[in-house]
């Protein structure tokens, strides 16, 4: 595990070129998205959001809820986890299959607007430390993030009792989300392959800028700043 000292400037290593999974996750994330949460306004209306929403959809991803759903778009915030964080593109292939465990062991949780980003940068930094030789720690994930170290290490320890600490991933069912992701962007007239290795340079957290906005959780409004 790496520690953000240890790195030299990242000013002066290339711009990576955007890895096609990103593409195809954003796709697939941001569809899902839209989908959930028309669904939670159709529950939610004329009732009231809190009263009826949280109880129509469950409660176990609640502290991966901001206030908020921020203002950074699920494309952005993949991109920037890619160029700051040095992950291979495989772990986000990984990610997304903890995140399709999450709500496959928990099927009334929906990934909203609200805490899409959260379960992003969670379920990545744990599939960087399952596949990564060499990987940063939690507090430089936080910062690229947009979220608070000690908020992230509450989020992995409920990520990885949510998921029964089943975060191993065969070869065969990586293949088979890999082509699940693949055949969604062909569905919708995009042919895409996903790569499955790729290694970059590390980054320093110095040169890692804030996310624009700051956007409290909503388990911590008055502690936590971040997404």
């Amino acid at each position: 595990m790496l520690s953000a000292g240890e790195f030299t400037n990242h000013l002066s290593r290339p711009e990576p070129s955007i890895p096609r999974v990103l593409t195809i996750l954003s796709f697939v994330l941001e569809k899902l998205v839209a989908r959930n949460n028309s669904l939670v306004d159709d529950l939610t209306q004329p009732l009231d959001a809190l009263s009826c929403g949280s109880a129509a959809i469950g409660k176990r991803l609640n502290p991966f809820h901001g206030v908020r759903a921020p203002s950074i778009s699920i494309p952005k915030y993949l991109e920037r986890l890619y160029k700051y964080t040095d992950c291979s593109p495989s772990c986000f292939v990984v990610g997304y299959v903890y995140i399709d465990r999450l709500v496959h062991k928990h099927p009334d949780s929906l990934v909203l607007s609200l805490n899409v980003h959260r379960l992003l940068v969670t379920s990545i930094m744990v599939a960087s430390k399952m596949l990564d030789d060499v990987h940063y720690n939690n507090a430089f994930y936080a910062k690229v993030g947009g979220v608070s170290n000690a908020e992230l290490n509450r989020l992995e320890v409920e990520f990885l009792f949510l998921l029964d600490f089943g975060v191993t991933v065969s070869s065969r069912v990586f293949e088979s989300y890999c082509f699940h992701l693949e055949k969604e962007m062909m569905l919708n007239g995009a042919c895409q392959t996903i790569e499955r290795a790729l290694v970059l340079p590390i980054t320093d957290v110095a040169d890692v800028p804030e996310i624009s906005e700051n956007m409290q959780s909503s388990s911590s409004e008055s502690k936590n700043h971040g997404l």
